[in-house]
């Protein structure tokens, strides 16, 4: 057995409950072949062992009153990863699906994408199982004081700087860091992705959609494409599946799906600007669900489905796709059907949105496959240029954080090509994030000691 193969093999026996941070770590980690042979202070060090230990690990309980003045208990998490290169960084999570092991895969991942961002940025990840979802602003309001009367003792803008995730966007940002800031009796940018009024950078509710266009544009422009004219099928309704809608009309693209946990809509004519402006107030303002669509449009909705089934099973046809709703929303089967379908590049929005499975048939198939570590970093990348912009105590433009933006997706590319290519395995932009995300956090960890 390899010495990466062990260390997979232990984390399995150590934590056998938690099949999501297994999935990543086996993905990361068999990626990491490669670095054994050629650094071999990695292996005496224990670098790869102590890597998929997180610093911490954080649980507690949050009790809060509804409306009518019933109590109730949730858990809050907080799983502060690694900080060798930068103070932990990462969204929270409010959904039902919450658990420890969730948790962890994404601070695991989040460590190698805040890498690659080229800034200063650990790696971190937290959240509840809490459902937002039919809540009142109130009851929102109120779960959010009593996380946040946790958590605000473990984080810090030089510590620990959360930002949303799935069930945390703006109202959410408000409350936490409202609470945060009168608990603190400071003003700090120890949260991302707060409003534009206090300390919120522009491109930051559109950067992890922006980014995953970005990435996908930099893909093609290898095989001498573009976007241009394109059908591209996106999944999700939320922040990153809007904005990924916006991006690919700026590059003359033709997003034809969105979805909810509810269903599926297919507009084979197109999302347009007037339609996608229809969802934003759709979704942002009233809340509502993507059926809604279907109605107002008389398009197909297909109730209680992915996309991804719809590919399979109506033969939706698209060259490009974005998964940008959730862990594991594609599987072998729903991968093959792409493939059949005509579909040439796969940029990954969510997190871990596709199975070990489904990423062996896109590599086997020749698609161009963006792995979210590098293609949904735009987020957390606008997240650092929040940061700095707090630290400086200045906003920049639109114009500059979009471009800057743009440069650093351009810097992940290449940055992972060229691992590839280092590593033997040119195109290969799995392998290439996977090992240039490690590389520096290594060395870094490396340099501190046994600590």
């Amino acid at each position: 057995m390899s010495h990466i193969q062990d260390v997979i093999t232990k984390v399995k026996e150590k934590d056998p409950a938690q099949p999501e941070f297994h999935q990543a770590v086996e993905e990361v980690l068999a990626s990491l072949e490669p670095t054994v042979e050629r650094h071999p202070e990695f292996v005496e060090a224990k670098i790869y062992e102590r890597i998929v230990e997180p610093d911490r690990v954080l649980m507690f309980r949050v009790p809060w009153e509804d409306d009518e003045g019933q109590v109730h208990v949730n858990r809050g998490f907080r799983v502060q990863f690694n900080n060798a290169i930068g103070p932990y960084k990462g969204g929270l999570r409010f959904h039902p699906s919450v658990n420890l092991g969730i948790i962890k895969f994404l601070g695991f991942e989040q460590i190698f994408k805040n890498s690659l961002t080229t800034l200063p940025m650990g790696g971190g990840k937290g959240g509840s199982d809490f459902d937002p979802k039919g809540k009142s602003d109130r009851e929102v309001m109120r779960f959010c004081y009593a996380f946040m009367r946790e958590l605000y003792r473990h984080i810090g803008p030089d510590v620990d700087v959360p930002a949303g995730d799935i069930g945390v966007g703006g109202r959410e940002i408000g409350y936490l860091y409202g609470i945060y800031k009168k608990i603190r009796n400071e003003h700090t940018g120890v949260l991302t992705g707060k409003g534009r009024e206090y300390g919120g950078s522009l491109i930051r509710p559109e950067a992890t959609g922006y980014g995953a266009v970005y990435f996908a544009a930099e893909m093609l422009a290898t095989r001498d494409m573009t976007a241009e004219g394109k059908a591209a099928i996106v999944s999700g309704s939320g922040n990153v599946s809007q904005y990924t809608t916006e991006k690919l009309l700026d590059l003359g693209a033709k997003p034809i799906t969105l979805s909810d946990s509810s269903g599926v809509i297919v507009d084979k004519a197109g999302i347009d600007r007037e339609k996608l402006a229809y969802v934003l107030e759709l979704k942002n303002v009233r809340r509502g669900r993507i059926k809604e669509y279907a109605a107002e449009y008389d398009v197909p909705y297909y109730p209680d489905v992915s996309v991804w089934d719809v590919v399979r099973t109506e033969g939706l046809q698209a060259e490009l796709a974005f998964p940008s709703a959730t862990q594991n929303e594609i599987d072998a089967e729903n991968a093959q059907a792409l493939v059949d379908n005509g579909c040439i590049a796969v940029s990954e929005g969510a997190n871990m949105p596709s199975t070990l499975d489904a990423i062996n048939i896109y590599q086997e198939n020749g698609l161009l496959y963006g792995p979210a570590k590098a293609a949904n970093a735009g987020g957390v990348s606008t997240s650092g240029l929040e940061m700095s912009q707090n630290s400086l105590r200045l906003s920049w433009t639109r114009e500059e954080v979009d471009q800057r933006l743009h440069g650093i997706m351009k810097s992940i590319h290449k940055a992972s090509l060229e691992a590839a290519e280092a590593y033997g395995e040119p195109g290969d932009y799995l392998l290439g994030a996977n090992i240039a995300g490690f590389l520096k956090v290594a060395k870094a960890m490396l340099a501190y000691g046994v600590i």
